[in-house]
């Protein structure tokens, strides 16, 4: 959906740029006041204020949103109709579409998941999707045009080998579509009058006729085919707003109004509708140009003088008179600084189906504008285009209480193919390669359609984006989608691979499930990140960019271990024989693939046997602990040996220079206090924070990390720092 532009004319440049600043805040402070007073259900009171504010400026789009709910809500109320917000809880495996209710055609799928038919995101009326608060407005590029959608291959091959006419139904509706979009009457025409002779009850045609009508300015007949389409579907919201769309191009905007507001009261979000009534909203309250009313051609003024408007009333056929003629003080001349007159107001008790915006307020100003010159030259004229407006009578059905109603039932697509879209699909046609992916060529796991159209499996196409930000087979670049990694399932698909492949489906959900089992093991196969040296309790940042790590990394958390190993490499064996495991604690995605992870150090490990997965390095592993002393003397003296070179450790942080100590405590935090010395299989913290921070040799710090005993560790840590303290001294 366009993003809309401003919905007022632009004031004035003030000459000072603080009378601006001034006058915009008594405007908001004035919106701010309109949206209590509307909130208040106080809608004469609001109106007045929101028109004292427009007075001072322009608003932005969006702002007077609190006005239109408070309308909606009274409208609701008046009429009877409870809320109604289309959703799901996920998508079906059924081939029909829940945006437009029509069949699947062309499908293409969402960012976030679900699927609609291709013509239905294209007319831009959904601006959220139906199951989820995830929006369907398509992303505008650098040049200012918006991206395509792309048809789903995999989903769009399915609906053209299962329903081959309705397929070939909706390619010709989008051509069609397209057809008007670029303003191709004659070969919309041709297509409409072709496919009308086999099917003349398809109401879809009968809306792309009313589009096509509505273009050349054939109002009327425009109107005419939509009222036909909503006395058969009185309960969608598209029809609605259509019919509104044409009375606002028309200048009927008190008809157009109510049907904004019905079409909102089926769905409140449904976006276009909710603008249109803001735009209304802002152009009858904000004040009128001299330069606006000499603008309008006399025949104009003249007709919707002597029109009355006869709005469709909703779900009965029944129309009702309402005055569309201005204000006979229309044409009087503005007096410079009274108070802006609101028309109309909200009347219950004389038009059930009118809403009335604006109320006089003052004695000698009206407000009435129309958005648009109405097509009219005459009062003869307008009431003939008020006849047509309303629904025909063929289109009503009488009664046993002798009153009118509309026909109802059915959908846009019909019952009867709706119905055929539900039934199973027979055997000769399902076929598990159609659901294969292409890239492990396997059936298709937690399927992820990526914006380029090609669908995969989700562990595969995230292995692919570790090599290249690109679409593994057109080669589509994809360096948003891996910025946003957003790798949602695609719902459609996976709801027919569960009804139609539930055999296939479990033997690839155990293969997966055995997968994940081997990763989730911590003593074999453990993963083994090759780069630095860590230690038990001591934070570990990591930069990953290589596509073998960024896949180990991935794995690690999916299989819900979030460990992993680290070692120092060797130039004979690969990596060393001792290392530790790090515990990942949170992980920052950059837009290109590569990450920021933050890990602890665990337990320690010595290495049994090397392997290699997937181009990273595993491991069989056995797990480290401390001997623990059980002699009192000994332990008595481990204690004392202890207390000697923790103080030791502390007299030779603080005697480090202010610059070095800084950055020890931005890395590495401030040094663990003293606590028991057997408590942990590792030993004291401290003791680890310590060797991470002292400046010797990884392999003495590694033969540091592979002891055993926590008196040998000790000794060690007291030599190195006997010899820098003498260093210090010096």
């Amino acid at each position: 959906m366009s993003t809309a532009v401003s919905l007022c004319q632009q004031a004035p440049t003030s000459d000072s740029g603080t009378d601006a600043e001034s006058a915009g805040n008594e405007a908001e402070m004035l919106l701010q006041r309109g949206d209590l007073m509307a909130l208040g259900n106080r809608l004469k009171e609001a109106l007045e204020t929101y028109a004292a504010a427009l007075r001072l400026g322009p608003v932005r789009s969006g702002r007077l949103g609190t006005l239109v709910e408070a309308l909606l809500l009274s409208y609701r109320a008046r009429e009877g109709i409870a809320p109604v917000r289309i959703r799901g809880g996920r998508q079906g495996p059924e081939l029909y579409c829940p945006g437009c209710g029509g069949f699947l055609g062309e499908p293409v799928t969402t960012s976030c998941g679900h699927t609609y038919c291709r013509l239905c995101l294209r007319r831009e009326l959904l601006c959220r999707c139906r199951f989820c608060p995830q929006s369907l407005v398509r992303r505008a590029e650098e040049d200012g045009q918006k991206t395509e959608n792309r048809t789903s291959v995999i989903l769009n091959q399915l609906t053209e080998k299962w329903f081959p006419q309705q397929s070939h139904r909706a390619k010709e509706l989008n051509r069609l579509s397209e057809f008007l979009r670029k303003g191709h009457f004659e070969a919309a025409q041709r297509i409409i009058l072709e496919a009308m002779k086999s099917d003349p009850e398809d109401l879809m045609l009968r809306v792309y006729r009313a589009e096509l009508y509505a273009g050349r300015q054939e109002f009327m007949a425009a109107v005419h085919d939509l009222n036909v389409v909503l006395s058969r579907l009185p309960d969608w919201p598209e029809g609605y707003f259509r019919k509104a769309k044409v009375l606002q191009d028309t200048g009927f905007v008190d008809d157009s109004l109510q049907l904004f507001l019905q079409c909102l009261a089926l769905d409140e979000d449904f976006a276009p509708a909710k603008l249109a009534v803001e735009k209304i909203l802002c152009d009858l309250l904000s004040p009128v140009p001299e330069n606006v009313k000499e603008g309008l051609k006399e025949p104009a003024w003249i007709s919707l003088h002597h029109t009355q408007s006869k709005p469709f009333v909703l779900g009965t056929g029944v129309e009702q008179p309402c005055s569309l003629q201005p204000n006979s003080d229309q044409n009087s001349e503005l007096p410079k600084g009274g108070k802006h007159v609101v028309k109309r107001c909200l009347d219950k008790t004389e038009h059930i189906c009118e809403l009335n915006l604006v109320e006089k307020l003052a004695k000698k100003e009206g407000l009435k504008r129309v958005s648009s010159e109405p097509l009219l030259s005459g009062p003869e004229k307008g009431a003939l285009l008020k006849r047509k407006l309303t629904v025909s009578d063929q289109d009503l059905t009488m009664c046993d209480d002798g009153t009118k109603h509309t026909k109802q039932g059915g959908t846009i697509e019909g019952d009867a193919v709706l119905a055929l879209l539900s039934q199973t699909v027979p055997k000769d046609l399902i076929d598990v390669s159609d659901f294969e992916c292409s890239l492990c060529m396997r059936l298709l796991f937690e399927p992820v359609t990526i914006p380029c159209g090609h669908t995969f499996c989700k562990k595969c196409l995230e292995r692919c984006l570790d090599h290249a930000p690109q679409c593994p087979l057109c080669k589509e670049s994809l360096t948003e989608y891996l910025a946003s990694r957003k790798y949602n399932v695609t719902q459609l698909l996976e709801e027919l691979i569960r009804k139609y492949l539930p055999d296939e489906l479990s033997e690839r959900r155990k293969i997966y499930e055995e997968e994940i089992a081997e990763l989730s093991n911590l003593t074999k196969n453990v993963p083994v990140f090759i780069c630095t040296m860590a230690y038990p309790t001591v934070p570990c940042p990591l930069h990953v960019f290589e596509p073998r790590y960024r896949l180990m990394i991935r794995r690690s958390i999916e299989s819900g271990t979030k460990q992993f190993g680290m070692c120092i490499s060797d130039p004979q064996k690969n990596f060393a024989d001792y290392g530790c495991m790090l515990q990942i604690r949170n992980i920052h995605f950059l837009h290109d693939g590569r990450s920021i992870i933050d890990t602890v150090g665990g337990k320690r490990f010595r290495v049994v046997q090397r392997l290699m997965k997937d181009g990273y390095y595993t491991a069989d592993i056995e797990y480290l602990e401390d001997i623990k002393v059980e002699d009192e003397e000994k332990l008595y003296k481990l204690q004392e040996l202890h207390d000697v070179v923790y103080s030791q450790a502390c007299t030779w942080f603080q005697n480090l220079r202010n610059r070095f100590r800084s950055q020890i405590l931005h890395h590495f935090g401030s040094m663990p206090e003293k606590e028991n010395i057997q408590v942990t299989p590792d030993g004291p913290a401290w003791c680890w924070w310590l060797l991470a921070v002292l400046p010797v040799d990884r392999r003495y710090q590694l033969s540091v990390l592979s002891m055993m005993s926590l008196q040998e560790r000790l000794i060690k840590l007291q030599q190195i720092l006997t010899y820098f303290s003498r260093n210090q001294s010096k």
